[in-house]
Formats: structure tokens, sequence, C-alpha cells
């Protein structure tokens, strides 16, 4: 039989914290040398594995060695290199956009703030988080499927909405914690607390967890 224990989100987020960290070295599971390849790489992994996204970037970088390269590509052809990460006309369009745009209106360097990152085609808030928190080491939220499902599931939030959903966290996250946290959630998902099936009796955090009330 499994206690929950039942405790504020501040201090349930650091013991479950305490407990990711001594079963997951979590990380960003998307393969990127140069900040714009993490986000071309985001773009790609929209309704798509990050296992494919990575064998896509890898034949990519082949091609495709600078940002200007990506920013000239020609569209039909880069709908082809694409075509196995799904709605590929439109991640296609966006890439090359966004690439221009960078070049145009940033220099050449990838946004490290928010109203910038959103600013870029095909950009919302999880890619604009993931961009923030990897490569900048800045307090980031990245919310996908798998860390709103953790988070209402675990009692961390209510909400559906993805934004909501990250303004929830942040309120309980650490800032220094923040983008670590958001890959564990994903790890934590993957592994245990599966859509359809979650594990719940083998669960290293089902004491701290609300679905378990």
């Amino acid at each position: 039989m499994v206690i929950i224990i039942k405790i504020d989100n501040k201090e349930r987020v650091k013991k479950i914290k305490e407990i990711f960290d001594s079963i997951y070295q979590a990380h960003c599971t998307l393969d990127y040398k140069q900040p714009y390849e993490l986000l071309i790489a985001t773009q790609l992994a929209a309704q798509c594995t990050d296992d494919r996204v990575n064998i896509i970037m890898q034949n990519l970088s082949k091609k495709y060695k600078t940002l200007e390269a990506y920013a000239s590509a020609d569209l039909n052809e880069f709908m082809r290199d694409i075509y196995s990460a799904g709605f590929y006309k439109n991640k296609a369009r966006n890439i090359i956009a966004a690439s221009k745009k960078i070049i145009t209106d940033f220099g050449g360097e990838v946004p490290d703030n928010m109203d910038d990152l959103l600013t870029l085609p095909g950009v919302g808030r999880k890619t604009a988080n993931l961009i923030l928190g990897d490569v900048y080491g800045k307090p980031a939220i990245v919310v996908d499927t798998h860390a709103g499902r953790l988070s209402r599931r675990i009692g961390l939030t209510k909400h559906d909405d993805p934004y909501r959903v990250e303004l929830d966290l942040k309120k309980i996250i650490p800032p220094k914690d923040q983008s670590l946290f958001s890959h564990q959630l994903v790890w934590h998902g993957r592994k245990y607390c599966k859509s359809r099936r979650p594990e719940c009796e083998i669960c290293p955090i089902a004491k701290l967890c609300e679905k378990r009330i």
C-alpha cells in the first residue's frame, strides 16, 4: 500500500526533483551543435519522434552546413528533405523563413529572449522556452504533452492550456531548476507515467502524486 504524502506543491516539487535527480540523467533528446539547429529540430519535432528528427537532422547537417544554407534552401527540395517528419510543407516554409529572419533581424544569432523568439515563423512558447533553457541557461518551463500530462496527474496544475500550465509551474519550481525539471518530466512520462497506462504501482514518485489520493 502506498502512503500518500500531502504537502504544498513547492515542497512536493522539491521532493519529486530529489527523486528525479537520483534516477535520471535527463537532458534534451534532440541532437544539435548550433543553437539554430536546436530551433530547427524542435520545429521538426512537432508530431514527430525525437529519434526520427535526429536522423533527419543528421542528414540535413551534411547538406546545409550553415544558417545561411537553410535560409537560401529551395522550398520544394527542402520539403523533400524533411518529408518523413510529417507536416513537411508548413515546417519547410517556417524553417526557411525563420532562418532568413534570424539573419536579417538578429545578425545571424538565435534570439536569447522570449519576445524576439516568438517573432520567428513557426516558433511558439514551447520551442522558445527550450532555446532559452538549453542554449542560454535561462529559467524556462517547456510544456510538451508529457510535461502537461504529468503536471495535471501529479496535481501541480489543473489546466489544459500549455501557457497556463507554464505559469502554474513557474510559481512552484525554483528558476534554477525549471529547465532540467521540464526534461525530467518528459523522461518520467516516457518511462513510468505513460498516457494510457501509467505504471503507478512501480512509480518512484507515487507517494507524491495526487492521482493516488
